[in-house]
């Protein structure tokens, strides 16, 4: 690697804590969806209490404030776009796909999918700049990285890809992987206008809030009403708060070295973060996981590989 390289380790050691953070944010609002019966509405929950902290962080700091009179600004001029805002609808996406397709592919195949539709969609963005950090081109490398890390994921489910004939809903969590794609890079575009992440992740929130404000009606329609209760258990409670430090985390390291190699990292902090879970319910993980998690640190590394350089014009003359 060369020293630009060495530079973004840090940025990718990030992203990975982000990654544990989001392996830690499933289990908690599983919970609370399955004591409520319903994923779109625990997701509900854990939304707005995110709002709610950061409607305590950024409107009352200076820093905030001039951060969001910087992004009002940018709308007003179109330095700004108003549907680079809309980020936080990929999260919302992702948790509606989740909720109707996890019963009929199976928690394995849905992973797969959605890594699958990450990994797709973040060369795409990257490649038409979408993000902060400006256009970065599809060579070999990335292209292999992105294979290898759905291969990994693939690898540390593979004793969970089943599921019945509904092969049709596949459609939806690759798609939702293709959102969290276009999420974290327009994520990134906002916090970089707005000099701060957690006015992103405001915009973030606020968005995937109105989202799923749309959604919840929706999903009442077809299912009825929510058949579970309100958990007792206050941890459960916690995925929102969570959730913001994972979106500003997106935001600064999405920047530095782009949607693909910060969706490769953030899967390794998953599958550490999982391993970390299971260590404290006793639970031994499998090889697998090991084996996923080196080929997914070889993606990582595999993508991260510099262009080769042109060899030189020819300019020789003849005499």
């Amino acid at each position: 690697m060369r020293v630009r390289e060495i530079q973004q380790l840090p940025m990718v050691g990030l992203a990975a804590v982000g990654g544990v953070g989001l392996a830690a944010q499933a289990r908690l609002n599983g919970g609370l969806g399955a004591s409520l019966g319903d994923g779109v509405v625990a997701s509900m929950i854990s939304t707005a209490s995110g709002i709610l902290v950061l409607l305590a962080i950024v409107p009352t700091s200076r820093g905030g404030r001039r951060a969001l009179r910087q992004l009002r600004e940018a709308l007003r001029v179109q330095g700004l776009r108003w549907w680079q805002c809309l980020g936080g609808v990929g999260g919302a996406l992702y948790v509606v796909s989740q909720g109707v397709s996890v019963g009929s592919l199976g928690v394995g195949i849905f992973v797969v999918a959605v890594v699958g539709g990450t990994s797709a969609g973040s060369l795409a963005v990257d490649r038409a700049g979408l993000g902060p950090g400006g256009p970065r081109a599809i060579t070999t490398p990335r292209v292999i990285g992105a294979t290898t890390g759905v291969a990994a994921v693939a690898i540390a489910g593979h004793d969970q890809l089943t599921g019945d004939s509904n092969l049709w809903l596949l459609a939806l969590p690759v798609i939702a992987g293709l959102a969290l794609a276009l999420q974290s890079a327009l994520n990134g575009r906002v916090g970089a206008i707005a000099g701060s992440p957690w006015a992103a992740a405001l915009v973030n929130f606020t968005v995937a809030g109105c989202t799923l404000c749309i959604a919840l009606p929706i999903e009442f329609l077809f299912r009825g009403p929510t058949p579970g209760e309100l958990p007792t258990r206050p941890w459960l409670y916690c995925g929102g708060f969570i959730g913001v430090s994972i979106i500003a985390i997106a935001t600064t390291v999405v920047r530095r070295v782009g949607v693909l190699v910060f969706g490769l990292a953030s899967v390794v902090g998953q599958l550490l973060g999982a391993v970390l879970l299971d260590t404290f319910t006793d639970h031994r993980p499998p090889a697998t996981t090991w084996i996923a998690i080196a080929l997914t640190l070889a993606a990582v590394a595999i993508t991260m590989l510099p262009k080769a350089p042109r060899p030189p014009a020819n300019t020789t003359t003849s005499a």
